[in-house]
Order: C-alpha cells, then sequence, then structure tokens
C-alpha cells in the first residue's frame, strides 16, 4: 500500500506564527496551548473500504492513545501483524500495539455483546492485556438487539429502494439518541433500576411503531444485568481522561470509520451512515477542541469501490471491473457483500479534502493496478451540460446522470506487491501518484511505500 505520512510538524507550527514569536514587525504571536496539533486523524475519502485499518496500525506504533469517534461495529478494518489477522468492527484497531490504550469514544454506539465477542476472538489471536487498555465511554449509546431486529424491518420495508444497511442496528441507535429515548453505558452501569424502567419504555416505543416486534424484557434486562457486571471496569468519562492526554504531550490518534461520501450530512444522502464520519465528528464523537488537531490524513484506494445501493459515476462493468475485484479481493469485511468497483473518481476526492481539510494522503492497493496496460482518472463530471469538478451531487437522482470525463494514463504492467520506497516503483506507478497529489490538491509527501499487499 502507497502512503504518504512523513509530514513536518515543526514547519506547520511554524506557519501559524505571525512574524516570528517577539517580532516587532507585526503582531505577536500567541503561546501555543499545550496540547496544540497533538492529535493525528485518520479518515477515508471515498466510499469506506479504503484500508484505514492498516495506516491507523502503522501510525499506532507510536501512539500512546488511538481512539473510535463514531460509528459502531458497522465499521470493517483488517489488520495483518505477522502471521496474525485481525477484523475489527467496534474496537479500535490501534489496540493491537501492547503500548496503545483503545478508546470508544461518546460519538460511538456499542453493542456490547457483539463488542466483547469481538475481543475474545482477537484474544484468541494473540490481543494481550486489554482489560487495561480499553476504555470506552460512559456516554456512548448502547445498540440492543431490538434495534438491530428494527432494522432489519426497515431496511425490508424499503422494497426497491434499498439503502444497503448492514441491519447492525446502527440507524436505530442513533435514532434513540435524537429522540432522547436512547440508553447509554453510563445509564447502564449506573442505578440498574432507573435502566430497567428506560429500557422497558424503549421497547414499548418500538413495539407502537413496529407490528409484530416482540421483545422478552425479562430476559433481556437479566442479560444487561450480567453485562453490567463484565464492562463496567472499562466504562470511564473519556473526555477528561484524553484531555489530560493530550496536555500531558502524549500521542493521540483518531481512527475514523467509514467515510466522508457516507457522512450523514457531507454523503449521498440517503445512502449513508448515521454519523459524522467527516472531520466535525472527531471533536463531537470524542470532546476534543479543534486547535488539538494537527495532522488529518485522507486514505485514498488507488480506485473506487463501494458496497449497496446508489449511484457510482465511475463504476466497471465489464472484465476490467471483474479483475479489479477479484485482484482487490473486493468482499466487505462486515458483511461479506461483493463490492463494486471503478476507476478513481477525483471530483469525490476533491470534495473530500475541501470539507476535511487534509494535511496529506495516504494510497492504498496501489498493486492492484500492476496488470493494466491503462488506468483511468475521472476527472470531472458534466451535469446536464455544466461542467463540475469540485462539488459531489447532494442526491442519488443527479449522481446517477452525471457524464464523467476521464483522463487516461499509461499503466506499468510491472509487478509493484514487493516495493517499499517511491523511488523504486516503476515511472508510469509514479506519475499516477504525482497526477493524484496535483488533481486532488493535497500532498503525498515523504512519498514511501508502507504496504501494497492485496489483503489490506
Amino acid at each position: 500500500m502507497y502512503s504518504a505520512l512523513s509530514v513536518n510538524k515543526e514547519e506547520n507550527m511554524a506557519k501559524c506564527v505571525p512574524n516570528g514569536v517577539g517580532s516587532t514587525d507585526g503582531p505577536r504571536a500567541k503561546k501555543p496551548r499545550i496540547g496544540d496539533q497533538s492529535v493525528t486523524v485518520v479518515l477515508g475519502t471515498q466510499w469506506g473500504d479504503e484500508g484505514k485499518g492498516k495506516v491507523v496500525d502503522m501510525l499506532a506504533t507510536s501512539a500512546d492513545v488511538v481512539c473510535r469517534c463514531q460509528g459502531g461495529n458497522n465499521a470493517g478494518h483488517t489488520v495483518v501483524v505477522g502471521d496474525k489477522k485481525y477484523a475489527f468492527h467496534m474496537l479500535p484497531s490501534g489496540i493491537v500495539n501492547p503500548n496503545c490504550t483503545a478508546v470508544i469514544g461518546n460519538g460511538c454506539v456499542v453493542h456490547i455483546e457483539q463488542l466483547l465477542a469481538e475481543v475474545n476472538k482477537a484474544v484468541a489471536n494473540g490481543l494481550a492485556d486489554w482489560r487495561t487498555r480499553l476504555l470506552i465511554s460512559n456516554r456512548a449509546h448502547i445498540v440492543f438487539d431490538l434495534h438491530q431486529k428494527v432494522d432489519g424491518l426497515q431496511e425490508s420495508g424499503r422494497g426497491k429502494d434499498l439503502i444497503g444497511t448492514t441491519k447492525r442496528g446502527i440507524g436505530p441507535a442513533y435514532s434513540s439518541k435524537a429522540t432522547r429515548n436512547g440508553l447509554r453505558m453510563g445509564d447502564l452501569v449506573g442505578d440498574f433500576e432507573c435502566f430497567s424502567n428506560r429500557f422497558e419504555a424503549l421497547v414499548e416505543y418500538f413495539k407502537k411503531h413496529h407490528t409484530g416486534l416482540e421483545i422478552d424484557v425479562e430476559s433481556e434486562l437479566k442479560k444487561y444485568k450480567d453485562l453490567a457486571e463484565q464492562i463496567r471496569p472499562l466504562v470511564v468519562d473519556t473526555i477528561p481522561y484524553l484531555n489530560k492526554a493530550i496536555t500531558s504531550g502524549k500521542t493521540v490518534l483518531v481512527e475514523g470509520a467509514q467515510s466522508n461520501v457516507l457522512d450523514i450530512d457531507f454523503g449521498l444522502y440517503p445512502y449513508v451512515t448515521s454519523s459524522n464520519c467527516s472531520i466535525g465528528g472527531v471533536c463531537t464523537g470524542l470532546g476534543i477542541p479543534p486547535h488539538v488537531i494537527g495532522d488529518v490524513f485522507g486514505v485514498v484506494k488507488a480506485y473506487t469501490t463501494r458496497v449497496g445501493s446508489g449511484g457510482f459515476p465511475t463504476e466497471l462493468f465489464c472484465e476490467k471491473g471483474e479483475l479489479l475485484s477479484s485482484r482487490g479481493h473486493e468482499f466487505g469485511v462486515t458483511t461479506g457483500r461483493k463490492r463494486r468497483v471503478g476507476w478513481l473518481d477525483m471530483v469525490m476526492l476533491r470534495y473530500s479534502a475541501m470539507i476535511n481539510g487534509f494535511t496529506a494522503v495516504a494510497i492504498t492497493k496501489l498493486d492492484i493496478l500492476d496488470v493494466f496496460e491503462e488506468i483511468k482518472i475521472g476527472v470531472a463530471y458534466s451535469i446536464e451540460g455544466e461542467k463540475v469538478t469540485d462539488s459531489f451531487p447532494a442526491t442519488d437522482e443527479v449522481l446517477k446522470k452525471v457524464e464523467v470525463e476521464y483522463l487516461t494514463l499509461p499503466g506499468w504492467k510491472t509487478n509493484t506487491e514487493d516495493v517499499r520506497k517511491f523511488a523504486d516503483l516503476p515511472g508510469e506507478a509514479q506519475a499516477y501518484v504525482r497526477k493524484i497529489e496535483e488533481l486532488m490538491g493535497v500532498p503525498v509527501s515523504g512519498k514511501y511505500i508502507l504496504d501494497v499487499k492485496r489483503g489490506v
């Protein structure tokens, strides 16, 4: 996987100091606050599945804290460490670093049983000391089994207009949060009688809105009383914990789930997830101020993939698409669904960069393109005769109508699987990377190879 992550922090900080500290030629610079720009963020730029987990895993080797700020176990990150392969859905993938604390922030929604099952599977694969290295916000909302049942009922009720939900209960859980009848981790480990009363009210609410929904309340409450004791040591107020970590100079890494084009506000609504998976969700989902965010890395797959329904302007329906799919092993980590594939979409990437302010990008799965004679990049849309280069359509109806203007570049027809340095890439592959940098308007700085293996 090609990546560019060596951004010069001192240089970035210098740019923030007007005329230098103590200068008489202009206003004095403010003294930097402790923890300024100490938080690094990794976000998706496309429709998810870009290989964020591998980038986070690399950065986590030097991180003290790795966080999830939004979403639930609808995410899917695969991390390979030596001969061990981890498939994470809720756990921050940085937990594989034994020196790292993993934080599930207040912006997340948590299905407790499935989280513990994921932990047990990781432990069986070699994960150690997780009990002392996993913290869950007491403000994170709980995903109940009833949320997952409702998710399935809602999706099946959409007929041919399926959104493509994972049916993990994420949307209904965030709906409960918004309608203020949800329950949080702090409720579960607090007064259980109060929790029980509110849970019963939540069940009645959903039963009124979904005919035929059956929930064994007594059995569920018995289960959650036991889960409360298992999870209690992990549940804390993560906001002061992160604040202290940042102000004490610790390195904090934030692992975004899903991607900008799946964001509830900026994505292709309604074919979106139920949370803010763009840069704003980092602050609201962790309770940290904007000024502590430094590098924001956008992860770009060298081509485009997506799962679920909706428009896909650069989608390939020919043998080239099948070749991309088979070489890239394009099946969802969470659902196992086959991903749709297509050429790189620069309109989408520019839109993502505009919203998130990426300081650099990491390009993944470059080697999947090794076998192509020529490679295309979608550089502009034509919408009703008007050329569009930086605005991604707000509706699926419009996206389905766009015509794509392509730039064609020569392929390199050389195996790059074992290449680890940018200078060792074939000239055509280097040109492809530089063209992405040029068209996206975001530096691919420090150009070096992280991992190009197809299993990412």
